[in-house]
């Protein structure tokens, strides 16, 4: 059926390889949340028309099965009054309802494995959008975690490649935390110990030496001028 044919990839997709391939993995998600949407109000749509035909093709089976049945009711009746004419035109027409049979189970055959194959599809496009929907937030809380790693590190993985998997959101989260850790460690190294009682006693030792010097030149002064 033509629906089928239209939707015949989204049996054959798969969110995760999707999203490892997208470059963009939040535009990513949001479009194709916006496409499965689409596709399952259409895929209803048809489901119930597709199930309809399988109820409908199963109905008339079933009362060409009766038919024949009642037929060769009648024809065993038509036999004990004595009609045998009577009876043979009941066994023609359960031989032509016979005929019609065959292609009454074909046709519901053909129904039933359609309704189950649009049944299939519906159920993974409402899987596939719950999936999505759960992991939306996080996958572009990762995203934005990449840039910004992209943008402190010239020398880290490029956006293309940020975006292949969750699992590579979460070493470069990794990284960045111990690059962190690390530059905070060695902040802290080359600072060293602060001695204030050093600084304290050079600043006396200094105006010390200044009095020293003072004194000396007026001693010097007072010989002079004696």
């Amino acid at each position: 059926m033509s629906i089928i044919s239209r939707f015949k990839d989204i049996m054959a997709s798969n969110i995760n390889a999707l999203l490892d391939k997208a470059e963009n993995p939040e535009k990513m998600i949001d479009q194709y949340l916006r496409n499965l949407n689409s596709d399952l109000g259409k895929v209803k749509s048809e489901t119930a028309s597709v199930m309809a035909e399988e109820q409908r093709s199963k109905r008339v089976l079933n009362e060409c099965q009766d038919d024949m049945e009642k037929m060769e009711r009648y024809a065993i009746k038509a036999l004990e009054a004595g009609n045998e004419g009577d009876a043979r035109k009941f066994l023609e027409k359960k031989a032509t309802l016979a005929a019609k049979l065959s292609e009454l189970q074909a046709a519901y055959q053909l129904a039933a494995a359609n309704s189950q194959q649009m049944k299939q599809m519906h159920d993974k496009l409402v899987a596939d959008i719950g999936e999505l929907e759960s992991r939306r937030n996080v996958l572009k809380a990762k995203w934005s975690v990449a840039k910004t790693q992209e943008r402190l590190n010239k020398h880290g993985a490029s956006a293309a490649h940020s975006g292949q998997s969750i699992s590579a959101f979460e070493r470069m989260e990794e990284k960045v935390n111990r690059a962190l850790d690390e530059a905070n460690a060695m902040a802290e190294l080359n600072a060293g110990p602060k001695d204030e009682i050093a600084d304290l006693t050079a600043k006396y030792d200094e105006t010390s030496h200044d009095v020293e010097n003072e004194l000396a030149a007026l001693k010097e002064r007072m010989k002079n001028n004696g």
